[in-house]
């Protein structure tokens, strides 16, 4: 007889704890990534696997931030140089070759379920940052942000980060235009 009441206390405390998790909102994660001396947030379930800098083969007549197409694990990528798509300064090397060697630059691919086959460039990976870890940062009301580039948030060590939006950033009509 003790012993399904004990399963029963067990059985209800398990319920109570799966209810609670239900009820509270997911913790949202980010890989943050540095790109022309800029910290972005990539969301976790948008943004695919990370990949060293590959050989990039160019594109005729593409963009200038479309540095062209690079093999992915056996998937061909279009490779976007986001520093460049996002008007900041370059780099002050646009040899991606001197890049690798640093190791200092990154392809990070698109989520499959955003259905693009693409990567973007980026300088330096800044690790994982959790929300509880970061807060919202007083909009100075500066220059206009792209729909694709979210909230604006600082972390404790006064580092300003923008969240950017991949999903939003596949459906961008001038992110989809690669050619001139």
């Amino acid at each position: 007889m003790a012993n399904k009441e004990a399963l029963r206390e067990l059985q209800q405390r398990l319920a109570d704890r799966l209810q609670m998790v239900r009820q509270q909102a997911p913790a949202r994660s980010w890989l943050a990534v540095e790109i022309a001396g800029h910290g972005f947030l990539l969301s976790l379930d948008q943004a695919g696997e990370i990949f060293p800098l590959s050989p990039i083969q160019p594109v005729p007549h593409s963009q200038g931030w479309f540095l062209g197409v690079a093999n992915l694990r056996g998937q061909l990528h279009g490779v976007v140089d986001m520093a460049a798509f996002l008007g900041l300064p370059q780099r002050q090397t646009r040899n991606l070759a001197e890049v690798a060697a640093r190791d200092a630059g990154r392809l990070i691919a698109f989520n499959s379920g955003l259905q693009m086959n693409a990567a973007l460039l980026i300088d330096r990976l800044m690790g994982l940052r959790n929300a509880s870890a970061l807060t919202p940062a007083e909009d100075t009301g500066g220059a206009p942000k792209p729909h694709f580039i979210g909230q604006q948030l600082n972390d404790a060590q006064g580092r300003t980060w923008y969240e950017l939006d991949l999903a939003s950033l596949v459906a961008d009509e001038a992110f989809l235009k690669i050619d001139v």
